[in-house]
């Protein structure tokens, strides 16, 4: 068996490890370790698209909440029938979950495709601004979609993500990006970063690598999505709005684009940041951006990315 397949066993284990001991865990601290690993899906998942594609995606707050709600909608009127009165055993309210994940994460996918067809042969600022109109008119839709709350949004979810799901899908997800990028096939999405024109040169089709590498991570926020409202247990439009984009597209930034585990580090940060200035959160977004202004001054390759520091060594 291939290392990367041994340490996502290893790191399923380790979910199901914690989990067993979840109870022995301060719930304070459970839940803000279940919000680093729910922004780790998102950052990672956009830095397929932004990091290693070299696209500039503002909509992944959009998928997201296409995942989120979707998935509540599954638990909340289809699980009542197929559980039945009596909510069912935690395997059938486990299998329900999963599928629920599932269905928010292909529509996210399916949403991903739509928009990524016809725009993913734009590029820099253009691509930018139509991946925040898609997330803008999707919080402008569930808004007003009544069946799913309207303004108010959804309420009483089902409280089914637990500190297993989450860190088992931050391991399935950095698995599968790791996978990809370096597999012969995910040379593709460095080619594209590095030169399109001369990608498409030699024979590259570098739209379907960047719809690919759209698709996929709209997939992994819609799972994210899911998490997030399983969490949460009431989800909101202005919860997806344009600022959670920037969120997760300053984990990225901060992390150094295509970097998986700097990205990783810097979900890490910034979701214990928050935490840490809890006194002053009204302040929080005013240091992100000077935050941002200080790293582009200082490191534009990334807080935690190293590497060309070592090239230059």
């Amino acid at each position: 068996m291939p290392k990367p397949h041994l340490a996502l066993l290893a790191a399923l284990l380790a979910a199901y490890g914690i989990q067993h001991f979840s109870d022995h865990i301060d719930p304070y601290h459970l839940d803000v370790l279940t919000g680093i690993g729910i922004n780790v899906i998102l950052a990672v998942s956009l830095n397929l698209v932004n990091g290693y594609t070299g696209q500039f995606s503002l909509g992944h707050a959009g998928f997201m909440s296409v995942g989120a709600y979707l998935s509540a909608a599954v638990t909340l009127f289809l699980g009542p029938k197929l559980l039945g009165e009596d909510g069912g055993t935690a395997l059938q309210q486990g299998g329900l979950f999963l599928g629920a994940l599932l269905v928010g994460g292909l529509s996210a996918a399916l949403a991903g495709l739509v928009v990524g067809v016809p725009s993913l042969r734009l590029k820099g600022d253009y691509l930018a601004l139509v991946t925040l109109g898609f997330g803008e008119i999707i919080r402008v839709t569930f808004q007003n979609v009544e069946f799913l709350g309207g303004a108010l949004g959804m309420n009483g979810i089902p409280p089914y993500t637990s500190i297993f799901w989450v860190l088992a899908f931050v391991a399935l997800t950095v698995f599968v990006v790791t996978c990809l990028v370096h597999s012969t096939y995910g040379r593709g999405f460095l080619a594209t970063h590095d030169d399109e024109i001369a990608s498409e040169a030699v024979g590259l089709n570098t739209t379907r690598y960047k719809i690919v590498a759209f698709v996929i991570g709209a997939f992994f926020a819609g799972i994210a999505g899911g998490l997030y409202g399983h969490f949460k247990l009431t989800i909101t439009p202005t919860g997806f709005d344009f600022t959670k984009s920037i969120e997760i597209v300053v984990m990225v930034i901060l992390g150094g684009m295509g970097n998986t585990v700097g990205v990783i580090l810097a979900a890490i940060l910034l979701t214990l940041l928050p935490e840490v200035l809890r006194p002053i959160a009204e302040y929080r977004m005013v240091l992100y951006s000077f935050l941002l202004i200080v790293l582009m001054l200082v490191r534009p390759q990334g807080l935690f990315n190293f590497r060309m520091r070592k090239a230059k060594a």
